[in-house]
């Protein structure tokens, strides 16, 4: 049987979901039936990683306006017509507008564009050509994601065609790794953490004011930190100004997430809005209970009142987190139902066949 090619296209340099999406992807499909190459940055995270797997991969930058170059463009088309590829997947929106046009000249036959982020896609006049006249299917990480890319023109692509595959995450590859607890708790002490990037969409901000009413209501914890970014020094300095330092610890970028999970009682989200929480899924595999806001797409991964809590309000985060730290069973239970829903829902095994499928399905 003749594989398929299948081109993963991501010149994201910093490390997040859906670079994890792709590396996993790349990694995982069946390679007796896939012949799999990468394009990436060669100053990515994503780079580096691919770096040490046995695939073709090419290294490119791409700017917002790569695709205004005919010599860049050029070199994308015999890329892509030199290695055969029969599908190709983006991933940004400067991705879609170099590599789009460059995989219709080069003969491709199916353009996908992989949509992470829950925001909605511009009425462009750019964007509705893209869209119309080079995509051929879109893989968006949630129902909400799949909502908003046509929020802003509901005419922008065919909603048939765009597949929803929820991010997997790896239960043999989680549970085989060793665990070293990066803090461990004083006697009574709760452990609330967060990870992400320390950006707006984040929300950590939430974190501090969270850490304000804790204290005030008299409760013994520990705020652990995770990530880095543009807003580390602003959040540092809210601490300290807001009188929590003292109960905040930041971590700084953790590559072991299970040891960062591992440490923790409970999990909190305060993003604004996420494509795809990824690391729910994360603090599932730990058997963490989830406290998340209401919104963007944490009810299609946390199931309120059974594998977490949603709730609409920085204050009704507190009293929750309260509430979950007076109640050990409580804990638990939310715990043991959200690692079973990462086995049944969210497992990279289910990840990777619903991809396969969806290959599968394309006209070749």
């Amino acid at each position: 049987m003749d594989r398929r090619t299948i081109c993963f296209f991501n010149s994201t340099r910093a490390w997040g979901g859906g670079e994890k999406w792709h590396f996993d992807m790349i990694t995982k499909l069946d390679p007796d039936r896939y012949r799999v190459i990468a394009v990436a940055d060669r100053a990515g995270e994503l780079y580096s990683r691919l770096s040490r797997v046995n695939i073709p991969l090419h290294g490119v930058t791409v700017s917002n306006i790569s695709f205004l170059s005919p010599l860049g463009v050029r070199k994308i088309v015999d890329l892509l017509a030199s290695e055969k590829v029969d599908t190709v997947i983006m991933n940004l929106p400067s991705d879609l507008k170099l590599a789009g046009p460059a995989a219709a000249s080069a003969g491709v036959r199916n353009i996908i564009y992989r949509r992470g982020s829950a925001i909605p896609v511009r009425n462009t006049w750019l964007n509705r050509r893209l869209f119309k006249k080079y995509i051929t299917g879109i893989i968006a990480n949630s129902e909400e994601t799949k909502r908003t890319i046509l929020a802003n023109n509901p005419d922008l692509f065919d909603p048939a065609g765009i597949e929803v595959i929820y991010n997997g995450l790896d239960i043999d590859e989680w549970d085989s790794t060793p665990e070293s607890r990066i803090y461990q708790a004083q006697p009574g002490e709760i452990v609330i953490g967060n990870a992400g990037r320390m950006v707006k969409q984040k929300g950590q901000e939430s974190l501090i004011k969270i850490a304000v009413r804790l204290k005030e209501a008299g409760l013994d914890f520990r705020l652990l930190i995770a990530g880095d970014g543009p807003l580390r020094q602003r959040l540092e300095d809210m601490a300290e100004k807001a009188g929590v330092s003292d109960r905040t610890v930041f971590t700084g970028f953790v590559r072991n997430m299970k040891s960062f999970m591992e440490s923790l009682d409970i999990f909190v989200l305060t993003s604004l809005w996420e494509g795809f929480g990824y690391v729910i899924v994360e603090a599932m595999a730990a058997a963490k209970p989830v406290v998340a806001f209401n919104s963007s797409s944490n009810p299609e991964i946390v199931n309120d009142g059974k594998t977490g809590i949603l709730v609409s309000s920085i204050e009704e985060m507190a009293e929750s987190i309260i509430s979950l730290s007076a109640d050990s069973e409580k804990m638990r239970l939310l715990g043991s139902n959200g690692r079973s829903s990462l086995e049944s829902v969210f497992s990279m095994k289910t990840a990777v066949s619903n991809l396969q499928e969806y290959i599968n399905n394309l006209t070749s």
